[in-house]
């Protein structure tokens, strides 16, 4: 396949913060914009920079080398993908799609499956990083799908990431980005005991967390959320109700691969009773929060 370059079409669909900032790194690579969104205030920032608005996914595909899509979760993917306005009956073959959803892996695959159908190439590439990475453009890409549409869809991948790999079939970039999703959970839920525990015991937090960063517990998770836990930091960088939705698609993907896996249960379980506790629009470190509750700490 012929490598997509600058200044080259590309369509986004889904102006959430992660997809706006993507999309905005895309653009200062020196490609054409396209982008769509179901609200169009959310693009106008884009859209006075000089990207073009697309009322639909169709319209977006319609002339788009690539196209990509960030929206919340597999029912909105299917949507943008195959409803009646949707890519598949825009987007001409040999089109590439790349999907920065999290999603279910086994969805991923019967996506890229249908759209092989028509001739597109649709590759997952779930990503990791936040906000602040997506608007750096510092992201990690964990990718699925076929070698041709990836290297063909490198130039796009490299204005919104640092790290980019591609893993395997498709669906393999959604099975990589829940195994990071479980890490980050079940980490969270040892740094919130750990540093619950000292505080019962009379110990300083911060001060405990400053000797475990200079020792092998060091983590980004104790770097990062475990400040926030000390902080009461709660503004949603990553919000809990949607971590939620990615353990519990971690959930399905090891039951679907056959794996013993108690900590992902546990993840999942807790992210359930932060979301449950009233804390769903607070950042998922809010976590520290409910682990100090239900030991007993009132702050």
């Amino acid at each position: 396949m012929t490598p997509i370059a600058p200044p080259t079409r590309i369509s986004f669909i889904g102006m959430g913060v992660m997809g706006a900032a993507m999309a905005a790194n895309i653009m200062k690579a020196g490609f054409a914009l396209t982008v769509s969104s179901r609200s169009k205030a959310k693009a106008e920032t884009l859209l006075a920079a000089g990207a073009e608005w697309a009322p639909t996914a169709q319209d977006a595909a319609d002339g788009a080398a690539c196209v990509c899509l960030c929206v919340p979760d597999t029912p909105d993917v299917e949507a943008v993908l195959f409803g009646e306005d949707g890519v598949l009956h825009g987007a001409a073959p040999g089109t590439v799609v790349i999907d920065f959803s999290t999603i279910a892996a086994s969805a991923s695959a019967a996506f890229a499956a249908r759209m092989a159908e028509a001739g597109i190439i649709l590759l997952d590439s779930p990503v990791s990083g936040g906000p602040q990475g997506a608007i750096d453009g510092t992201l990690t890409c964990m990718v699925g799908g076929a070698e041709a549409g990836f290297a063909a869809a490198r130039a796009v991948f490299d204005a919104v990431g640092k790290t980019v790999t591609l893993l395997g079939p498709a669906g393999s970039g959604q099975i990589c980005k829940s195994g990071n999703q479980l890490i980050i959970v079940a980490a969270m839920q040892a740094v919130a005991e750990a540093l619950t525990m000292g505080r019962k015991a009379g110990l300083d937090p911060a001060l405990m967390r400053q000797a475990l960063l200079g020792g092998s517990a060091r983590s980004f998770v104790l770097e990062n959320h475990a400040k926030r836990m000390l902080d009461r930091n709660f503004k949603p960088g990553f919000r809990a109700e949607l971590m939620r939705k990615d353990l519990r698609l971690a959930l399905g993907a090891v039951r679907d691969n056959g794996v013993f896996a108690p900590s992902t249960a546990l993840a999942a379980q807790m992210m359930e009773a932060v979301v449950n506790s009233g804390r769903g629009g607070d950042d998922c470190a809010s976590l520290g929060a409910l682990v100090a509750e239900l030991s007993g700490l009132k702050d």
